[in-house]
């Protein structure tokens, strides 16, 4: 876990960032009915969860750099024994000091009263504004009620900073600490990755599968970092399918994109196996080249590199390979150029990975796409997509939907692939599933 110096640090560093005149606002994750008076399960705003490390709702963070009587203030839920008789422990306001080393703490419900002050001769107020109507509303209140005593020498806030610009770049740069957490949710998930190649059979229906991967993540302490994707045969040409209720052929392909949120932190790991545990020439004829893709695209996951470099090396070695196969007609640099590869790949390479599946951190900086550094996190996520009713194919072809998506550390060396837990070359699949 993240200690509690971490987060002081992180606090310290956004506050330097922000500066003395300003203050830093940040609500924590409201909890959300399900139906009736079932809630969905709760899980903390990412940002919130950056900064301080507390899991409770009903939270609010105020960084207040330079004020004498503190400058980290958290608004939170009293203790209630009543409440926490049937929800569970409350901090408190001893135990967010004692326990999240904030330098003071208040009730909730006295922050129509104190927050204002904290605000007043502040110029500038760093929030996500957009994110959160109500809360919005509830600031420009404050920041009203401070407006409304300038005749009386109050000195309101003249500028409002959106949050991310700050703290989101803060959060591409992966601590130790992080890395350790994200180690272990990338583990996590392979094991059930694994599990999941180990019980698949025909016959056997999507969800039985998604249950193997909900087992493993819920016997290491783990959760769904998003929701799984299990589609088999033309099913997993779809790109975002959501149902996992079809019955899985004899020879179909199986693709599971599905990753293991762990402590906040998560892993997104995509593999694509034979139902029937043996690849049809068909099927590892593609297979092949998206692999390769992968391969070539993760030699480009180093410091100094571009964050397209990777994308345009999985493009490169995938249009290759469809122009192998009768694919695609015409020369590389043609269908390079005219980009008709994205009838078969429309999508990116990969993305950024941490608190957020999609995390947070801007791509390019000045209209350019920014280095890689290390200490970042990136997907490694080339396929190949070939619809059942997409014409001009070979029918033997069609139906076949392949991807293949590792975690990727930017390091000062070789990249590490922390979701090399999981077998990837066809014949160590195979031989998996021969073994079940």
């Amino acid at each position: 876990m993240i200690g509690r110096n971490e987060y002081v640090r992180r606090r310290k560093q956004l506050m330097r960032m922000a500066g003395r005149d300003a203050i830093v606002i940040v609500p924590s994750a409201a909890e959300r009915l399900r139906n009736n008076d079932a809630h969905y399960a709760f899980r903390q705003d990412s940002d919130f969860h950056y900064l301080t490390g507390f899991g409770e709702p009903e939270a609010v963070l105020a960084l207040v750099p330079g004020r004498a009587q503190g400058e980290v203030i958290l608004f939170c839920r009293e203790r209630d024994p009543a409440r926490e008789q049937w929800d569970g422990h409350r901090a408190g306001q001893e135990g967010a000091v004692t326990d999240y080393a904030m330098d003071d703490a208040f009730p909730i419900e006295d922050i129509d009263d104190i927050l204002p002050g904290l605000i007043e001769g502040r110029s500038r107020v760093y929030y996500h504004f957009g994110r959160d109507t109500d809360f919005d509303l509830m600031l420009m209140g404050w920041v009203n009620r401070v407006r409304s005593n300038i005749r009386q020498g109050a000195k309101p806030p003249h500028e409002f900073v959106a949050l991310s610009h700050l703290l989101h770049d803060l959060r591409l740069y992966k601590s130790r600490g992080e890395l350790r957490l994200m180690r272990k949710s990338a583990q996590i998930a392979a094991e059930a990755h694994r599990r999941a190649m180990r019980a698949t059979r025909p016959g056997m229906n999507e969800h039985e599968v998604e249950a193997e991967l909900l087992h493993t993540f819920r016997k290491h302490g783990a959760v769904p970092s998003y929701e799984p994707l299990v589609g088999g045969g033309a099913n997993g040409c779809v790109l975002h399918y959501r149902a996992n209720n079809s019955v899985l052929r004899d020879g179909d392909l199986l693709l599971i994109d599905a990753g293991a949120e762990y402590a906040c932190y998560a892993s997104d790991i995509t593999r694509t196996f034979p139902v029937n545990g043996r690849y049809s020439p068909e099927q590892r004829a593609v297979y092949d080249i998206v692999l390769a893709a992968q391969l070539a695209a993760i030699e480009k996951v180093r410091a100094g590199q571009s964050f397209e470099a990777y994308h345009a090396a999985a493009v490169r070695t995938l249009t290759a390979g469809l122009i192998k196969l009768g694919l695609l007609k015409g020369s590389l640099k043609a269908n390079l150029e005219s980009h008709s590869y994205r009838r078969f790949y429309m999508h990116k390479t990969g993305h950024w990975l941490g608190l957020d599946v999609h995390d947070v951190g801007d791509y390019r900086i000045d209209g350019e796409f920014r280095e890689l550094e290390p200490g970042m996190v990136v997907t490694v996520e080339p396929g190949i997509y070939i619809s059942p009713e997409m014409k001009g194919v070979p029918a033997r072809f069609r139906g076949i939907g392949i991807r293949i998506e590792d975690d990727v550390v930017v390091t000062r060396g070789d990249p590490e692939v922390i979701s090399a837990g999981v077998p990837k070359d066809a014949d160590e699949i195979e031989a998996l599933m021969a073994s079940r």
